[in-house]
């Protein structure tokens, strides 16, 4: 497996963020270590997306500031983002386009001029090589977000964001997801999690971020 050369860290310093005229997130400062594995819990609607989007450009904060290592995130496009935080989103749809799990996988690490050596790696990796050249959308919806992990795996991203990355997996796709994410862990790889999992939590995270409201109320380590 190959993974980032390095891991990064990740901050928002009195980030004030939102959409349309409503803002989502007030003042929320916060630090994610380079190597750490930070689950991001609170109810719906706490923030918690809307914090992660920050990190990769899809929204931009009206105040305050997010950097991703020495890079702050405003002076960057989302395409230079790309190289260094991959982003799994909650619904895999989002996400999923090419007519093959295979093609889809290795759209990503083309376009960063990785070439795709390292795509039926990834695909070895979390089973999916049996269904590597059907269509991502001829699968169950579980093997479809193992098929958008696998796509943002193969990027070698040095930040790995997870939008509620376990929903609908039984026991066998959960315990191919949870090994890959600790390879990258052991590499030195950032992992931000946002879950309701809280065995994901227990399994793999060093620290817990609570949001409610828009605000951090809780940080501690496990």
């Amino acid at each position: 497996m190959r993974a980032a050369a390095q891991g990064f860290a990740a901050s928002w310093e009195g980030v004030r963020a939102g959409y349309g005229g409503a803002d989502v997130l007030h003042g929320c400062t916060a630090e994610v270590a380079a190597g750490e594995c930070v689950a991001l819990l609170g109810p719906n609607g706490a923030g918690k997306t809307t914090l992660t989007r920050l990190l990769v450009g899809l929204l931009r904060p009206r105040a305050g500031r997010v950097r991703v290592g020495d890079w702050d995130v405003a002076s960057r496009r989302p395409d230079e983002m790309a190289r260094r935080v991959g982003y799994v989103f909650q619904h895999a749809d989002q996400q999923l386009f090419a007519r093959t799990v295979r093609e889809d996988a290795a759209f990503g690490p083309r376009q960063l001029g990785l070439g795709d050596g390292g795509v039926r790696e990834v695909l070895e990796e979390l089973g999916l090589d049996d269904v590597a050249d059907r269509h991502p959308y001829d699968l169950p919806a579980p093997l479809r977000k193992l098929a958008s992990v696998a796509g943002v795996l193969a990027m070698r991203p040095g930040v790995l964001v997870l939008d509620e990355p376990t929903a609908g997996f039984d026991r066998g796709l959960r315990a191919r997801f949870v090994a890959a994410v600790r390879r990258r862990l052991d590499a030195g790889v950032t992992v931000i999690a946002v879950t309701h999992d809280l065995a994901l939590v227990a399994t793999l995270a060093q620290r817990e971020l609570v949001l409610e409201e828009g605000r951090v109320v809780s940080d501690h380590r496990l």
